[in-house]
């Protein structure tokens, strides 16, 4: 049922014709989204819309909103939209589409923040910020994705967590538009006193709208935020030299990555307990793992040779010396090492040699070679690649994903989640890779704290046979990881009776409650559609 005309009209009036459509093409092109097929029942399809509105101020924001409200519509905003998590889970709700507020408002160099719209993307604020000598932090999920997202709606975890810190870390004020229409501003911002601080004394706004994960969209609309900047010594424009796609960045010398190695996983969580102590480390991830532990060596060939394609697969995994990588790859990680000064780097450079000669480790040789350095300099310090994890078949999900200290990886663990998963790789449906695709954050907090793996499955959404088997490999993965204790199963990808059941048995289930009351508090008419986890008493 298409939403009335006269609220279609009061939203036409708020953006202009051109900035709203109720076309069904236009509707289901927004509603196509990245793994609705597990949510959807099969269909890539997310609930179609009422309207997609394109506002372009705070002030036409707020105005939708309250005529949300009067209409009893609900409304739902996402910033660049790559996924389902950006998309009404209710028919005919507005869907927001923030594309026109893409302004990057201030680079503050000397107190080293930035103030950015909804729809600045990571890669433009960090080339704006490498101009003056600065860096932003950049999510995992890539160089195409909106950093207020991050900040204030979703997880926001990334490889240079453990210099820079996650999303909820770097978010300092906010202007928001309540699920009420009204708009609050966070922080010092809100006392007239500038966008440096995101909170003062006493209970955190910022712990009500973001915490850890997010409301996902299910509480207002944020539409200006500042984040934290940070040093940058290298180039002010990258270097970048190739083509597609063997892309390198030959960077100064104090700028270094490495692959680091061991031959057991308690050598990899000493080793990264002494990078966490010795706080050394400007990026450090577990991310061509991605690529599957016995596929990863002869992937990393192809991209780094304009004259393979994956055709050449087969082929290279035959080579002894692909086989002899891909399991010194088994138990690794990816650093880059920058130093602000030369000494700086050379102590680094020590220390982590240190590091390494007191846990067994070890520098990946190929890893080393030039071509394979410069590749992955780029890829760590500017996410741009993140079509790669679609290379495959065209599509990822996740097996066993969980957070823990290194001692996670003592633990077993590890080796469960490669097991459970390599036993769906032979069923068929799924691409075999070995099971080991966990990829993740070895700091994914400032300092340290602590590392996550999310075991990635990687499978056809084009082909039904191929999206069962993801899902039961999903399913299966959760069932396992409840057992353990360890969470387990991802709530974005059920129906809300069951969400209701599972959070009801949690060993905290009061958390969801009060999560409840922050929602009932904060959008009275419930005008925000959204996957925001609570549970009704």
């Amino acid at each position: 049922m298409a939403i009335s005309r006269e609220a279609y009209q009061a939203l036409e009036d708020i953006v202009g014709p051109e900035n709203i459509s109720e076309e069904p093409a236009i509707l289901d092109s927004y509603a196509f989204q990245w793994l609705a097929e597990f949510r959807q029942h099969g269909s890539k399809f997310m609930p179609r819309a009422g309207a997609v509105v394109l506002p372009g101020s705070t002030e036409e924001v707020q105005a939708v909103v309250k005529i949300c409200i009067r209409y009893k519509l609900k409304c739902k905003a996402h910033s660049t939209g790559w996924g389902l998590y950006g998309a009404p889970i209710t028919e005919n709700a507005i869907q927001l589409d923030m594309r026109r507020m893409d302004r990057i408002l201030k680079i503050d160099e000397h107190n080293m923040f930035a103030v950015i719209e909804p729809y600045v993307i990571g890669a433009t604020l960090q080339a704006e910020a490498m101009k003056v000598g600065l860096n932003t932090h950049m999510i995992g999920a890539g160089a195409s994705c909106s950093p207020l997202a991050a900040a204030t709606s979703f997880q926001g975890a990334g490889p240079d967590s453990i210099f820079m810190g996650s999303g909820p870390e770097n978010l300092l004020a906010a202007e928001w538009v309540m699920p009420t229409g009204e708009i609050l501003r966070t922080g010092s911002l809100g006392s007239g006193l500038g966008w440096f601080s995101g909170d003062g004394l006493g209970p955190s706004l910022r712990g009500i709208f973001k915490g850890i994960l997010g409301a996902c969209g299910g509480l207002g609309v944020f539409t200006k935020v500042a984040v934290k900047l940070y040093p940058w010594p290298g180039p002010t424009v990258m270097p970048i030299e190739g083509t597609v796609p063997a892309y390198t960045a030959q960077l100064p010398e104090n700028i270094r990555a490495h692959t680091l190695a061991w031959s057991t996983w308690e050598g990899y969580a000493d080793a990264v307990y002494k990078i966490y102590n010795n706080d050394i480390g400007y990026i450090a991830h577990r991310q061509f793992i991605m690529f599957g532990d016995e596929l990863q060596a002869a992937v990393l060939k192809i991209l780094t040779d304009t004259t393979r394609t994956l055709n050449d697969l087969e082929e290279l995994l035959k080579k002894p010396e692909i086989q002899k990588l891909s399991e010194e790859m088994r138990r690794s990680f990816q650093i880059v090492l920058v130093g602000m000064t030369p000494r700086d780097i050379e102590y680094q450079e020590k220390v982590l040699n240190q590091i390494l000669a007191e846990t067994g480790g070890w520098k990946i040789a190929a890893m080393e070679e030039p071509t394979m350095a410069g590749w992955s300099l780029l890829y760590m310090i500017k996410l741009c690649f993140k079509n790669l994890n679609y290379v495959y078949a065209g599509g990822f999900h996740d097996a066993m994903a969980r957070a823990g200290t290194p001692d996670l990886v003592t633990s077993g663990w590890m080796e469960e989640m490669r097991e459970q998963k390599r036993k769906f790789g032979k069923q068929g449906g799924i691409v075999n890779d070995g099971g080991d695709a966990g990829m993740g954050g070895v700091g994914t907090a400032g300092g340290g704290g602590y590392n996550a793996f999310e075991n990635f499955i990687l499978y056809d959404p084009g082909d039904a046979a191929s999206v069962e088997a993801a899902r039961a490999c999903n399913v299966d993965a959760g069932h396992i990881a409840v057992e353990a204790g360890a969470g387990g199963y991802n709530f974005f990808f059920m129906e809300k009776e069951q969400v209701q059941a599972l959070l009801a048995g949690r060993a905290r289930p009061a958390i969801f409650q009060w999560q409840q009351k922050i929602k009932e508090a904060f959008d009275p008419n419930g005008v925000g559609d959204g996957s925001y986890l609570c549970l009704d008493e």
